[in-house]
Parts: structure tokens; C-alpha cells; sequence
């Protein structure tokens, strides 16, 4: 446990409490006042209300849409339904800033929606809605359709058999044991709703700021470092609460019931109400998820560059630096696709050796202080990567870690988030192996690390795969830190398309919406993947 305590000491303690320190101490004092004085501006007072319910709304809007899929994907067996679970689960791994894109091209100015009928939904919160749905989805339908899968239909069919009606028997028999999935979700859907960036900075406008994007802008545009700390704490609050209650819930959910395998509860649909609600699944597969990203590819062919038509020019723009006019680059934006899939390849290997050793060490402790350690690995999902980022420039700039300069910055940034996705892989597969296969190595004269290799590698072989994908995509995408540490001259994937989007022109846009769709694609790939070799569908991600 040395490794993971020692990287997140470093690389997310450190960092966020120099930033918290720098914004509440004046002449090496403690000045507890500032949060009182920052609380009660009413304009901060405005960014927690709004980012609250905007954060239940979503949560709620989330659970209303996606449940049925659930029970779709539980116990229904139709033609495509790998292929469909995995089309939903892309929005989960896409990066927020090209979800935000997508969502750009169907309801903003000159989208889709505008073409058609003069309708416009940027800069409104319905906007914003409609993503963290988008966004969110994958999250309901994992979570509780996982568990779903593995209840026994035959205990709510006996329910109904003593005379109680359908909804009677869901109510008494299923609902309750589905609560604890439910509660995951809905919690890990409010994180990420109530931490979002991307998607509020690029369809909210200057209308609408979360908890994020207000430690953004005050950190960045205006350098008011008490009020950007303040806030920080405030959603650290918030989080480490989320966090603590997620955990309840999850252990719950892993003790509470018998579970029966996959296989044998789903069927195919039987009458005109099941068909009906699997096409209304399908519908709503179609216009939520593959509305908007067809809508993006188109936009990136659209106009060829101002010539009319379709065509690749807004792709062959972005092997120029300064095509138009522009000088939003130093180097072609092209070079970004490259430099990401680097950084994102290191970030996959440091998480897949910090996880899993954080993985390893909590499968052979217990105890309150490893639960405890189990629920601050999760930390970095939920606190403001705007604060990591900064706090990565104004910590890590001495020796014997002066990286500020250091292209390594970046894949540790990114690295800190995927680590949670690979703990949250990997830990039930190595909770299942039997401790006794490892005492047999062990009396057999196996060393600790020869051991872990011909015992525990073997069977956690497809997991490490897994959380290899889910953490090379999620660092593929991560936006918040890494922009304000990626270098001009070597910009990642997510910050090209901010700054494009930043800019005005027709040629800015439309090579914004090639490089998302470049983005989207290697993310799409990743996934595809990752469900061709994924084995155990009731995780959480």
C-alpha cells in the first residue's frame, strides 16, 4: 500500500491543499474568516444553488430515462444487444468537452435543431439537462442493470402466484432488493453532474456556472485565489459526504443479496408491452445517444472549409497550424491526436500499477482505515481537477520535483483519475480468488511476487484489460487539469477542441467538431474493445 499512499500524498493531497493553503492564509496565518465573507456574496450563493439542483434534476431526469434500459438489458434477449450495451456505455467514456461539442452541433446556433425549425437550446439549462443525461446513462444502466440481471425473476413470479399483482410484486419483492443499485447510481450520477465542467462551460454560457467552473474562472480569469479555495473545500465537502454514502451502499448491495447467473433470466420479449417498451428503449437510444454524435460527425464534414458541400476540408485544416488566419496553435492540431494517445498510454500504465496495487493491498487488509482508504481512492472523481491542475504549477516547480516543464505532468494529472476506474475493476476479481490457491503457492515455496504471478495474474488477467481501456479512455478525455498544465506548443485532444470552440469562425468550428470526432472514435474503439473482452457485467463501471 506504500506505492498508491505515496502517489496520492503527492500528486493530489499536496497539491490540494498548497492551492487551499494559498487562498486562506495571509502572513503565514489562517484567515477562517474568508469562508464565512465567500459564502455569503449572494453570487456565490447563486453558483451552490445552481449547481445543486441542477445536479438533482440531472440525477433524477437520469434515473427517469435510464431504468428502463435497464430492465431491458437485464432480462430481455434480443439480436445486438452487445453491440447496443456497448453504443450506450460510449458517452461514459467520451471526454465532457466533446459531449458538450455534440450537444453544440444539435442544439446550438447553426445546429441541427436551428437548421430545421429555428430552435435554439444553448446557453439554457435544458442544454445542459439533456448532456449529463447523455452522459449519464451508461451509469443507471450498469449499475442497476447489472445487478437486475442477477436477481432471480422466479422470487417476484412467486409473489404473483400468492395474488399479488405486477406492480405489487415489483414494489414488495424487486424494488427492494434493486434499492442499494438504484442508491450507487443515483449518487454516482449526482458526482458527476454536480462536479461538471465541460459540459456547463461549453452549452451553459456565461449564464450558468457549477462549483467547477466558478473555481475555474476564478483561479484563471480573475486570480482570486480565497474564493477559488473556499470553494474548493466546499465541494471537497460535498464529495467526501457523496463518497461515504456510495460506500454504504455498495456494501450493502454486495452482502445483501443471493444472486443467480445472467444467463439464466434473460429471454426474449413475450407480448405487444414488452416489444413496445424494447422499441421505446431502442427510440431512446437512437434520438439521446446516436442523434447527437451523427449529428457531430456530420458537422465535421460539413462546409469542406467554406467550399460547400461535404468533404475532408475542416481534417485537412488541422495539419495547419495557422489555416485561416488562425494562430489559436503553435503547432498543427493535429499534433494533438498524437501527443494524447502518448500522454494517455503513460496515465494507463502508471494507474494500472498504482491501482492495482491499491487493489491488491485492500483484498488482503480490512478494517475501518483501509474502508477509509477504499473511499479516497474515489476522491479524485469528484474534486475539482481545475484545483489538481493549478496546484500541480504552483507545487510541483522545485527539486526534487520541479516538473512544471516536465512532459510527465500530464499522464500523472490523467493517471489520478483513471486509478479509480481500475480499483473499481479489478478489486472484485481479486476478492473472488481463493486464498487458499495462494497458501498452496506459498507452502510450495512461491515467493509473494511469484505468487501474485502464477496465481493472481492468470485469473485477473481480462480485469487488468478492462481497467487498462476504461483508464486510457477516461485519460484520453481528462479536461479540467490537464488545461491548464498542457503546453502551447503540446496541446491534448480535449484542450485543442476548447480552444478552437473559444474562437469565432466557421473554420475554428468546424475543426472543433473533426478533432471531437477523431476523439470519439478512439474512445468508441477503446470500448468496443473492452466488451469483446469483458467477462463480469455487474461491476460498477
Amino acid at each position: 500500500m506504500a506505492v498508491p499512499v505515496a502517489f496520492f500524498a503527492v500528486f493530489f493531497a499536496y497539491p490540494v491543499t498548497a492551492i487551499v493553503g494559498r487562498g486562506l492564509k495571509a502572513g503565514g496565518d489562517w484567515q477562517f474568516g474568508r469562508i464565512g465573507d465567500v459564502l455569503s456574496r449572494p453570487d456565490i450563493l447563486d453558483v451552490l444553488w445552481f449547481t445543486t439542483w441542477q445536479a438533482l434534476a440531472s440525477t433524477a431526469l437520469t434515473l427517469l430515462i435510464a431504468l428502463p434500459g435497464a430492465y431491458v438489458f437485464a432480462r430481455f434477449d434480443f439480436p445486438g444487444k452487445q453491440v447496443l450495451r456497448a453504443v450506450v456505455t460510449v458517452p461514459f467514456v467520451l471526454p465532457t468537452v466533446v459531449v458538450g461539442t455534440a450537444f453544440l452541433a444539435l442544439l446550438g446556433r447553426g445546429g441541427l435543431l436551428d437548421e430545421l425549425w429555428g430552435v435554439r437550446f444553448d446557453t439554457t439549462v435544458w442544454a445542459i439537462l439533456l448532456a449529463h443525461v447523455f452522459f449519464n446513462y451508461a451509469v443507471v444502466v450498469r449499475t442497476v442493470g447489472g445487478l437486475w440481471s442477477q436477481l432471480d425473476p422466479r422470487q417476484e413470479e412467486a409473489a404473483r402466484v400468492l395474488g399479488a399483482g405486477r406492480f405489487a410484486a415489483f414494489r414488495r419483492v424487486t424494488l427492494p432488493a434493486l434499492a442499494p443499485a438504484v442508491a450507487a447510481a443515483a449518487l454516482m450520477v449526482f458526482l458527476f453532474t454536480f462536479t461538471s465542467f465541460g459540459v456547463v462551460q461549453i452549452l451553459g454560457g456565461p449564464a450558468y456556472s457549477t462549483l467547477e467552473v466558478e473555481i475555474y474562472r476564478q483561479t484563471a480569469q480573475l486570480l482570486d485565489l480565497p474564493t477559488a479555495a473556499v470553494l474548493t473545500l466546499v465541494q471537497f465537502a460535498a464529495v467526501g459526504g457523496i463518497l461515504a454514502v456510495h460506500a454504504a451502499t455498495v456494501r450493502r448491495r454486495e452482502r445483501a443479496l443471493k444472486l443467480v447467473d445472467p444467463a439464466q433470466t434473460s429471454r426474449r420479449p413475450r407480448g405487444a408491452g414488452q416489444w413496445a417498451l424494447l422499441g421505446g428503449v431502442l427510440l431512446t437510444a437512437l434520438l439521446l445517444i446516436l442523434l447527437p454524435l451523427g449529428v457531430l460527425v456530420e458537422r465535421s464534414f460539413d462546409g469542406a472549409g467554406g467550399a460547400g458541400g461535404y468533404g475532408f476540408g475542416y481534417y485537412r485544416a488541422l495539419q495547419s497550424a495557422g489555416a485561416g488566419g488562425s494562430s489559436t496553435f503553435l503547432v498543427p492540431p493535429l499534433e494533438a491526436v498524437g501527443n494524447s494517445l502518448r500522454y494517455a498510454l503513460v496515465a494507463t500504465f502508471i494507474a494500472l500499477v498504482v491501482g492495482g496495487l491499491a487493489a491488491a493491498a485492500l483484498t488482503r487488509r480490512a478494517g475501518r482505515l483501509v474502508r477509509g482508504f477504499d473511499a479516497l481512492l474515489m476522491l479524485p472523481l469528484g474534486v475539482s481537477a481545475v484545483t489538481v491542475g493549478f496546484g500541480f504549477l504552483i507545487t510541483l516547480d522545485q527539486p526534487p520535483l520541479d516538473l512544471r516543464t516536465s512532459w510527465i505532468l500530464v499522464p500523472l494529472a490523467q493517471a489520478l483519475v483513471g486509478v479509480p476506474f481500475v480499483v473499481r475493476t479489478m478489486l472484485p476479481v481479486l476478492r473472488a480468488v481463493d486464498d487458499r490457491l495462494r497458501e498452496a503457492a506459498a507452502v510450495l515455496g512461491a515467493s509473494p511476487l511469484r505468487a501474485w504471478r502464477e496465481v493472481d495474474l492468470p485469473l485477473v488477467r481480462r480485469a487488468v484489460l478492462v481497467a487498462a481501456g476504461f483508464a486510457f479512455a477516461v485519460s484520453l478525455g481528462e479536461f479540467g487539469a490537464t488545461v491548464f498544465i498542457a503546453r502551447p506548443d503540446n496541446p491534448t485532444l480535449p484542450v485543442a477542441v476548447a480552444r478552437l470552440l473559444g474562437r469565432s469562425g466557421e473554420l475554428n468550428y468546424g475543426q472543433a467538431m473533426a478533432l471531437s470526432t477523431i476523439l470519439m472514435l478512439v474512445c468508441a474503439v477503446s470500448l468496443l474493445l473492452l466488451e469483446r473482452i469483458r467477462t463480469d457485467r455487474s461491476g460498477e463501471f
